[in-house]
Formats: structure tokens, C-alpha cells, sequence
């Protein structure tokens, strides 16, 4: 018997999900091109123009001639929040349904894919004053100490945040001050139910966790051979921007300024940008774990482009079909 099982009866929506450098936006293609799709980033940094190399966004010539949506759509100076991509994303699915298309939603933000999947709660808007005052506070005594703190005002949400991911730490002890209620209760009493589609949920994991960890050396040398930190020294130049805002949190981004403004050597900024996109993996592996995914293909050092698009022939062409989870 299937451990999971979709409805069978509405519009299919197809999710590529995995961690960064799995060759995912390639496969996207591959598959948009074969089976009449349009494709959705789910990358809180694509969103960003201007920042190409170090997010890996994809060229024009890399798109292949298939529409991409949410790429280069904010400045690096505004926020771009998940409540924001839900919406975009609702409209687009449907706007692309509608043409008699199939949307292809491909990325690696999970915090998007779950807020499609399980509806988002009702929370209170972002206060730049109270972010300002966190940064401040955070300057002083460190996001670890920061961490504590969400451990003593909601328990359940520093379980689920990482120590090391301060945008999202930020985000819970803001929702905090301005409510006055805990992130986590508020995501259970005002989640909104999500939309009704037929989420065909693929996701790309690596066989070896070393090789995947070459593969993420490798990619950030041939960023910065392709100019990343010339890239960064354009925004670093830029009077709006600092390493308080989202974008240039970004991994890479955030060591190569630091590089630039000369707190980090050379060699160390490469090693800390290897290190935290490494991290970056873990936390996405982590929660792809935990997830019901309908297909989950374990790779090497290529992906079966020709046996993903048969499966996945398989289930759009039979809306009945029953979905399953692999054994995990």
C-alpha cells in the first residue's frame, strides 16, 4: 500500500527540489522542454538582479528558451518575503495553467516549497526599527546568544531554526516583539489552508555527501574565475546596501564582502564560502528527510535526465495514479 497518496483529480504541479549544486535548474530544463512546461524558481536569491555568478542563476542561454519566472524581479536593497513568493507563486501557477501549460517549480529554498505546501500564517509585518534594533543587539553579543534567547520565548521555533541562520532567528524574535506572541503559536492558529493541486513532489539528493562537497568547492573556484568578486564589489560599493539586508546574506556573497571590506585574507574567504554553502546543504538535506516527497532519486556524479522524464510521463499522464513516497 502507498505511504502517501495525492488526489489524483487536480491540476499536476511539478516540484524539483534539492540541495544547491545538484544540477537541478539544468534538469528543470531538460524536462520544461520535453513535456510543455514553464519554470518557477523557488530561490530567495535569484529574486535579486544584479546578483548572477554567485547565485548561479541561470543565462539565457542556459534557459534554453523556456520561460522562467521570480528571477531578477527585486533590487538588492528591498526585502523579498516568503508571504511574497506564496502569493507570486499562487498566481503564477495559475496563469500558467490557464495558457495549458504545466507550472515546474525548481529550487532549493525549502521555507518556499513548505509554505506551498502547508499554507503560511498570518504574521505581522516586518519592522525595520525593530530589525534594526535585533542587528544592533546581535552586533554586540553574537547570533548564538540571539538563538538563546528564541529558546526562551519559543521553545519550537529555536528547535527548528539553526544557530547559524541569523535572517530567520531575526525574523522569529521580530514576530516575537511585535506580537507579543511566539512565532510558532501563531503558525498554528492562523495557517491558512493550502491551495488544491496535484504537487508532484521529485527531489535530487547526492549519493556521497563528500563528493557533493567537491562539487560545492568546485563551483565557488569557478565563480570567482567567472568574476564573483568583481560582481560583489559592485554592491559593495552601493551606499544602500550592507550585510544586514537579505541579499547580501547570501552565501558567497556575505564572505566575499567580508574579503573585500578586509576582514577575511584570501584563502579564508574561499574556505568560509565552501563552509557555509556545506551548511546551507545540510539544512536543506535535513528537511528534504523529513518531507514527503513522491520520488526521491539518489544521484552520483550525473542525473538520469531520461529516467526522470519517464516517471514523470507516468504521472501526468495518468491523473489517477497513485503517488508514493521511496523508502527512506
Amino acid at each position: 500500500m502507498p505511504e502517501y497518496q495525492l488526489p489524483g483529480n487536480q491540476p499536476a504541479v511539478i516540484c524539483l527540489m534539492g540541495p544547491t549544486a545538484m544540477g537541478k535548474s539544468a534538469l528543470a530544463v531538460y524536462l520544461a522542454q520535453q513535456l510543455g512546461c514553464e519554470i518557477i524558481s523557488v530561490d530567495s536569491m535569484l529574486v535579486y538582479r544584479g546578483m548572477d555568478i554567485g547565485t548561479a542563476k541561470p543565462t539565457a542561454e542556459q534557459q534554453g528558451g523556456i520561460p522562467h519566472h521570480l528571477i531578477d524581479i527585486r533590487d538588492p536593497a528591498q526585502f523579498y518575503s516568503t508571504g511574497q513568493f506564496r502569493q507570486h507563486a499562487l498566481e503564477l501557477i495559475e496563469t500558467i495553467l490557464a495558457r495549458g501549460r504545466i507550472p515546474l517549480l525548481v529550487g532549493g529554498t525549502m521555507l518556499y516549497f513548505n509554505s506551498l505546501f502547508g499554507g503560511l500564517a498570518d504574521l505581522p509585518a516586518a519592522d525595520p526599527k525593530v530589525r534594526e534594533e535585533l542587528d544592533q543587539q546581535a552586533a554586540k553579543v553574537g547570533w548564538q546568544a540571539m538563538h538563546a534567547e528564541l529558546a526562551a520565548v519559543d521553545s519550537e521555533a529555536a528547535q527548528r531554526i539553526h544557530p547559524n541562520d541569523p535572517q530567520r532567528i531575526q525574523r522569529a524574535l521580530e514576530v516575537y516583539r511585535i506580537s507579543g506572541q511566539p512565532l510558532s503559536s501563531l503558525m498554528k492558529q492562523h495557517a491558512r489552508h493550502q491551495p488544491v493541486y496535484d504537487f508532484i513532489k521529485l527531489a535530487i539528493v547526492p549519493e556521497s555527501r563528500s563528493r557533493l562537497h567537491e562539487t560545492i568547492r568546485a563551483r565557488f573556484t569557478a565563480m570567482l574565475e567567472q568574476g564573483l568578486i568583481q560582481e560583489v564589489s559592485v554592491l559593495y560599493e552601493r551606499s544602500d546596501l550592507n550585510t544586514r539586508l537579505p541579499s547580501m546574506r547570501a552565501v558567497g556573497y556575505r564572505q566575499v564582502w567580508a574579503y573585500l571590506d578586509q576582514q577575511l585574507d584570501y584563502s579564508s574567504m574561499i574556505e568560509a564560502a565552501v563552509v557555509a554553502t556545506r551548511q546551507l546543504a545540510k539544512r536543506q538535506l535535513t528537511w528534504l528527510r523529513s518531507a514527503e516527497i513522491n520520488q526521491r532519486y539518489i544521484v552520483g556524479q550525473s542525473l538520469p535526465h531520461s529516467q526522470i522524464l519517464t516517471e514523470l510521463s507516468g504521472f501526468l499522464n495518468d491523473n489517477n495514479q497513485e503517488y508514493f513516497l521511496n523508502p527512506k
